[in-house]
């Protein structure tokens, strides 16, 4: 059984303080020297199936990292597991849409982890790249056997789980760190994290105005939770019920949500990456949609021009969403149908092989 959470989320401020012992622990000692660090990320894009953890050398598989990657939780309940995934695929273009309209923005919303990804860069100077890397990750764990040897689950959670480990390294060695702001890529922001790809996720799905059912949502948030547990985060910060789940964000949003200069950055990045993909999604129309789905407290912090999406906007797309549910019966075949048609965005030439979300083109017509 999952240990409890704290109703009260009382301890979020210790949880600023502490990162992932174990991940860091192998990260500090592979990079303390050149050639290990060198053969260490060789080995790791080495690595693509799940069935490949089973043959470690004798140096990765002491490791606890590496000896756990493929430990589901004992509260992990399989049944719940594989009817989120099921949603998930159903749902899968419009929230793959969510992404990067409403998870994204609402994570850079929390001024000290959005620090983090702007110190770093990469999503500044090359958005596509880590919005990528994002979207195969949200693809590879929510396929139908992604937990299944010839899956790829265990393999890209580990993969970020040691991303997260070699961030707060690099981060720390910077020089540019202030501990006031907790560790880099902490508990509390990795809690928030997991959050925007569920609970907030479902927010963005009703909003898109499709129906989720509850116990929908608890299937989806279940796996989550799974995958949260794999990624390092702490189990107290994983919420079994939506109750829990609507405290502790409302706990870590107090707390860390704030207007600031690293997060109104970010989300310029965002935007002009969305223009950039497809030229014929507008700048004003990316804004005005994503104010719609984060909300104008949120809006207003990350710098969001005022005006909203028209009703005659959201309208179509709730319509829209709805008529693409039709035919989508059988969730694997969803799944295959939706990735396919997410992987054809990536390799046209008409937007320089970047990967995109999926935008419904029809919204500016």
């Amino acid at each position: 059984m999952k240990p409890a959470a704290d109703p009260n989320f009382q301890n979020l401020s210790a949880m600023r303080q502490r990162g992932d012992f174990f991940a860091d622990q192998l990260i500090a000692e592979v990079f303390a020297d050149d050639v290990q660090k060198a053969n260490f990320r060789s080995f790791l894009d080495s690595l693509t199936y799940n069935h490949q953890l089973n043959q470690l050398d004798d140096f990765y598989a002491v490791k606890e990292v590496f000896a756990g990657a493929k430990k589901l939780p004992a509260w992990a309940d399989q049944k719940l597991m594989q009817q989120g995934a099921a949603f998930f695929a159903v749902h899968a273009t419009a929230i793959m849409n969510l992404l990067g309209l409403l998870s994204l923005p609402y994570c850079y919303a929390a001024a000290d982890g959005a620090k983090v990804l702007d110190l770093s860069e990469r999503i500044r100077n090359k958005p596509e790249h880590r919005l990528g890397e994002t979207a195969d990750f949200i693809w590879d764990v929510m396929a139908p056997d992604a937990f299944e040897p010839e899956g790829k689950a265990f393999v890209s959670i580990l993969k970020v789980r040691l991303l997260h480990a070699a961030i707060r390294f690099y981060t720390q060695k910077s020089g540019k760190w202030n501990e006031d702001w907790g560790l880099p890529v902490n508990q509390e922001d990795m809690a928030g994290t997991n959050l925007s790809f569920s609970l907030i996720v479902v927010r963005g799905l009703r909003k898109f105005g499709l129906t989720v059912e509850y116990q929908q949502q608890q299937a989806f948030m279940h796996l989550w939770n799974v995958i949260g547990f794999l990624l390092g985060v702490d189990e107290r910060l994983l919420p079994e019920t939506g109750k829990e789940a609507l405290l502790l964000e409302e706990a870590i949003r107090i707390r860390n949500f704030k207007s600031s200069a690293h997060g109104q950055s970010l989300t310029r990045s965002l935007i002009q990456y969305f223009s950039t993909v497809d030229a014929t999604f507008p700048q004003k129309e990316t804004m005005q949609l994503m104010r719609y789905l984060v909300g104008d407290e949120v809006a207003d912090l990350l710098a969001l021009p005022p005006q909203q999406a028209p009703n005659s906007t959201i309208n179509f797309l709730k319509l829209l969403n709805n008529f693409q549910l039709f035919g989508q019966g059988n969730p694997r075949f969803a799944y295959q149908k939706q990735h396919l048609a997410f992987k054809k965005t990536r390799s046209a030439p008409a937007i320089k092989k970047m990967p995109r979300f999926n935008l419904p083109l029809s919204l500016t017509s």
